[in-house]
């Protein structure tokens, strides 16, 4: 008889990475009953106000956890650019005062980096994955892993695929921007499939 796989929460509402982060994770050998927030109406935004991706998604993975009672996984992500010491980070979605207005991120970004010579345009694409498991309190159960994905950044946006910062990113040993990537290229070397990747074997000892 199959063994049921046992059911996580994932702090997102958004289904395609839902499907997406399922995927990764029973490719590399965690298969989870991967549920989205929206099953779950008592569960409310959460405001992101860590100043870390590891504090973002440990919020978003306590609080999801605590309301639902089930465990949880949640990320948080964006881009890390040497010259500025690692900012846009956690503010990548909203670096234009805006969140979510990737055009305008995008641009403000480059303007800040006109002067930059191409040999300190270094950055990285950083993702955290959070785990916490509430049913046990008194071992406290909370799982971090980190995906990055290193590279350099352009001067002017190229593609037409991918999203946020994509149009001027290049990862490192690539000659394309990952929005000249197709989505299956872009998925296998990607901040987020690296953080869950990691943390999926962990998920396997805890849960399997």
């Amino acid at each position: 008889m199959t063994a049921t796989p046992p059911r996580v929460v994932l702090a997102s509402r958004n289904e395609h990475k839902v499907v997406e982060i399922r995927r990764i994770l029973g490719d590399a050998g965690a298969p989870l009953d991967l549920v989205g927030v929206t099953e779950f109406p008592d569960v409310d935004d959460v405001v992101e106000s860590g100043l870390t991706f590891t504090e973002n998604a440990l919020l978003k993975a306590r609080t999801v956890a605590e309301v639902t009672g089930l465990p949880a996984l949640a990320d948080d992500s964006g881009i890390s650019v040497d010259a500025m010491n690692g900012m846009p980070g956690v503010f990548s979605g909203r670096w234009c005062g805006r969140h979510g207005d990737d055009a305008a991120n995008l641009e403000l970004l480059l303007g800040q980096l006109r002067d930059v010579p191409d040999e300190h345009r270094g950055a990285a694409f950083v993702c955290v994955a959070a785990f916490v498991d509430p049913r046990d309190p008194a071992t406290g159960q909370e799982i971090v892993q980190e995906g990055r994905l290193p590279g350099t950044l352009l001067r002017e946006p190229r593609g037409a695929g991918g999203f946020g910062y994509d149009p001027i990113f290049v990862p490192e040993g690539d000659t394309r921007a990952t929005a000249e990537m197709t989505p299956e290229e872009k998925n296998a070397i990607s901040h987020r499939g690296r953080a869950f990747r990691a943390i999926a074997p962990l998920l396997f000892d805890r849960l399997g």
